[in-house]
């Protein structure tokens, strides 16, 4: 596409990408260089062009020649350049946008799973019919972000749900989106180093009531003492409490799954779910409810729900012909993690490898520390994407004055000390990073995966 076929300029040069990321530019492409919140990408204007940058927006005049354009809201202009870019009609798209501190992976993983020809985009990447592609966060940036759209669109696929961060909502990443249902699982701190206050990261989880649609749903946790201030005439509550629209009741949980009754008035929908813990019952009653105003047979969904394969690196149970039991699982939040401590609860021991990152919200490290030390036979302390951090700084402002755990800064060999020890009726919980294929050290991803990491383990001893 020719730069002239994007803005109001007299140019044949040809664009074959777009992107606000000086590191992501490749030969051909057009760099935007908008002011972020934590970098002014002006300020990589010369990065862009040496990385092959043929032409530039910008919004403060450059002080030498090179083709470029000066525009106003230089933000609304690069998703409109995107829009027009990867020619996506955003009108064309059922959007559900699913927010909340936890449980959003696995709630659009199922909801994905439960609508016919739906796409999903979130944590776990992009995920539409046979296609799938990584994404470099929750949310993926703009230029991601309609790039992904328009491979959904070129798959004939209109239902699309997404996970909403709430870094995306800070950042006005889909704040000309329009969706149909928007989801709250529950709102507890977290990304407070970014928001710098759990009222600052709540207000921000809470501008995604302004993109529904005039006649959408939304759908809240009405367990959640903080979502219950949340007043909509179009809210539709679910959880355990029986103020709930939605009520879960009868629950019955399994080291490998629950049992639980769905009611609404008079009707009660009764749910087998693979997946353990009443976090999880949460997660179920959600997309059950979501995916209901899509197929209207519940018993096609409640069949769905009872075979539902794993979701990557949620809940993950693996199996490598060991004798006890190994979970993997993403839970890097105090709420997170205290959940599902809580449901693996009943087994001979409760063996946990866990971290906490780096760069991120401090205050939280020594309630993580101190809660798994109490709710685990044995609490193994270890790097989990440490930055700039250093690893035993991190573990020493978890554990505190503690004196009953196990410090393996290097993860690869906390994992394989876990899995050594571990015997019949024990569980391993390996937390904070589920399935994710790098470890974040200084500003490099260094290739790594606990997945890896522990079917290595059984490899080498077979």
């Amino acid at each position: 596409m020719k730069v002239r076929d994007l803005l109001n300029v007299d140019s044949d040069i040809e664009i074959i990408g777009i992107t606000d990321d000086s590191r992501n530019v490749r030969p051909g492409y057009l760099f935007v260089a908008t002011n972020g919140f934590h970098v002014d990408h002006f300020d990589y204007i010369d990065k862009a062009i040496e990385n092959g940058c043929v032409f530039l927006v910008v919004d403060r005049e450059i002080d030498f020649t090179f083709p470029h354009i000066l525009v106003e809201k230089i933000d609304e202009v690069y998703k409109e350049l995107c829009i027009k870019f990867y020619g996506v009609d955003l009108e064309s798209f059922h959007l559900i946008g699913i927010t909340g501190t936890d449980g959003k992976t696995t709630t659009a993983s199922v909801v994905q799973r439960l609508i016919d020809h739906c796409a999903y985009l979130g944590t776990n990447g992009l995920i539409v019919e046979d296609f799938t592609t990584s994404t470099n966060n929750t949310t993926p940036c703009i230029s991601e972000l309609y790039q992904d759209l328009s491979i959904v669109q070129q798959q004939f696929v209109s239902n699309v749900v997404m996970e909403v961060s709430s870094e995306a909502l800070l950042h006005n990443r889909v704040n000309n989106f329009q969706y149909d249902m928007i989801a709250f699982t529950n709102v507890t701190g977290d990304h407070l180093n970014v928001h710098g206050s759990f009222e600052e990261y709540f207000a921000c989880k809470k501008k995604l009531l302004q993109y529904v649609k005039k006649d959408g749903i939304i759908f809240v946790n009405g367990d959640d003492s903080n979502l219950c201030t949340i007043q909509d005439p179009r809210i539709i509550t679910f959880g355990f409490q029986d103020s709930n629209d939605y009520q879960i009741v009868d629950y019955k949980d399994t080291n490998r799954g629950s049992t639980f009754l769905i009611q609404h008035s008079s009707d009660k929908v009764s749910i087998v779910c693979p997946l353990p813990g009443k976090y999880n019952a949460y997660n179920i009653t959600l997309a059950f409810l979501i995916a209901s105003f899509f197929e209207k047979n519940k018993t096609i969904l409640v069949d769905k729900i009872a075979h539902l394969k794993p979701i990557s690196g949620r809940c993950e149970f693996l199996n490598f012909g060991q004798e006890y039991d190994i979970v993997l699982d993403y839970a890097h939040t105090i709420h997170g993690i205290e959940t599902i401590l809580d449901t693996f609860q009943n087994y001979e021991r409760v063996i946990v490898v866990t971290g906490a990152a780096g760069g991120r919200e401090s205050a939280k490290r020594p309630i993580i520390g101190k809660m798994v030390i109490e709710k685990s036979d044995i609490a193994i302390f270890t790097m989990d994407d440490p930055r700039y951090e250093n690893v035993d700084d991190i573990i020493d402002q978890m554990v505190g004055d503690e004196k009953d755990y196990i410090r393996i800064v290097n993860r690869e060999e906390a994992i394989h000390y876990a899995l050594s020890i571990a015997s019949s009726g024990d569980v391993v919980l390996i937390l904070g990073k589920g399935r994710d294929s790098y470890m974040a050290i200084e500003d490099k991803k260094v290739s790594y995966c606990d997945y890896d990491v522990i079917q290595n383990y059984f490899k080498k001893r077979i």
